[in-house]
C-alpha cells in the first residue's frame, strides 16, 4: 500500500470518528440538530461492559457500529485505579480485529490530529482514566466483520501490573446512543 492510500485511510478514519463522535470544535446551532455532532461527554450505554482486576475497576466499555465502508472501529472504556500504585494499559487485542491500537485525538490549533499511543496509557493511583470519543480510544483495525448495533466485540486488556482481563463490549449505534 503506498503512502497516498495510507493517508486516505487515516483521513477517512479521522473523518468518520469526528462525524460519529462529539465534536471538540466550536458548536453552532446548526450542528446541534445533526446526528453525532453533540458536545459534551457521551454516556456509556446501560449494558456496557464492566470488570474488576486487582485495584482496577473497569466500566462503561462499548464499541460503536461501523458505517458502510468504514475501515476501522472505535472502542471506549473507563478505568478507575483504587490502588496506591500506578498501572498502565499496555495493549488491547481482539479476535474481531487483526490489530487494536490505543489512540489519542487532540486539537492542534483548529485541526484535529490523531496519533497512536505506543507506550500505553498510564492509570495513576487513585485516578480514573476514560477512553472516549475524540480523546483517547481503542482503534480496531483489520476488522474481520464490521461491527453492527446489537452485536458484541471480545477484547483482552493487558495491564503492566494487574495483568489481563477479558471483556465483551456491546456494539451501540454509530451515533453513540
Amino acid at each position: 500500500m503506498n503512502r497516498y492510500h495510507v493517508a486516505v485511510l487515516l483521513l477517512s478514519a479521522a473523518t468518520v470518528s469526528l462525524l460519529t463522535g462529539s465534536a471538540l470544535a466550536q458548536q453552532s446551532s446548526d450542528m446541534k440538530s445533526m446526528p453525532g455532532m453533540h458536545m459534551g461527554p457521551e454516556a456509556a450505554p446501560s449494558d456496557s461492559a464492566t470488570g474488576k482486576l486487582g485495584d482496577l475497576d473497569i466500566s462503561g466499555g462499548y464499541v460503536r457500529a461501523m458505517l458502510p465502508g468504514q475501515p476501522v472501529g472505535g472502542g471506549y472504556i473507563t478505568i478507575h485505579n483504587s490502588g496506591k500504585a500506578a498501572d498502565k494499559l499496555t495493549s488491547v487485542t481482539s479476535s474481531a480485529a487483526g490489530k487494536v491500537e490505543l489512540h489519542e485525538m487532540k486539537m492542534d490549533g483548529e485541526i484535529m490530529k490523531m496519533r497512536e499511543i505506543k507506550d500505553g496509557i498510564a492509570i495513576p493511583a487513585g485516578a480514573t482514566v476514560t477512553l472516549a470519543p475524540n480523546t483517547m480510544h481503542m482503534m480496531f483495525k483489520q476488522v474481520k466483520t464490521p461491527f453492527k448495533k446489537g452485536g458484541a466485540v471480545p477484547v483482552m486488556l493487558m495491564f503492566e501490573k494487574a495483568g489481563m482481563i477479558d471483556l465483551t463490549l456491546p456494539v451501540v449505534s454509530a451515533k453513540g446512543n
